[in-house]
């Protein structure tokens, strides 16, 4: 993901945040745009959301004031048998508070793990 196209969000208000288990968060905002953000699973890996900290609903009805996301392979893998890893840490907030939505993606090495933070057309 282009960390620009992210940061373009800051300043635009969230309206409408919906959840699909652990794989999808996708985001309504004024104006119209709607962004998902998710990871394309394929065989041999596994990107899921291992956490979210805060309350999405503080995310809603005012302007993001931080958009930003940190990716990093250097924290402790959850299973002893992966090849490759990688966190991708993405931090929300507004005046009303802060969300970080942390996503943890294993695979054999062969296949990505990075998460798709895509605008819908």
């Amino acid at each position: 993901m282009d960390t620009t196209t992210f940061n373009a969000l800051i300043g635009k208000t969230v309206t409408e945040i919906v959840t699909d288990n652990e794989y999808i968060i996708t985001f309504k905002l004024a104006g119209g745009e709607t962004w998902k953000m998710y990871h394309s699973q394929d065989c041999c890996e596994h990107v899921y959301i291992e956490s979210i900290v805060g309350d999405l609903e503080d995310l809603k009805d005012s302007p993001l004031l931080q958009a930003e996301v940190v990716s990093n392979g250097d924290g402790p893998a959850l299973s002893e048998y992966t090849d490759c890893y990688e966190w991708t840490f993405y931090k929300f907030a507004t005046i009303k508070g802060s969300v970080t939505i942390r996503w943890y993606g294993e695979s054999n090495g062969y296949y990505s793990t990075s998460v798709n933070f895509r605008e819908l057309r």
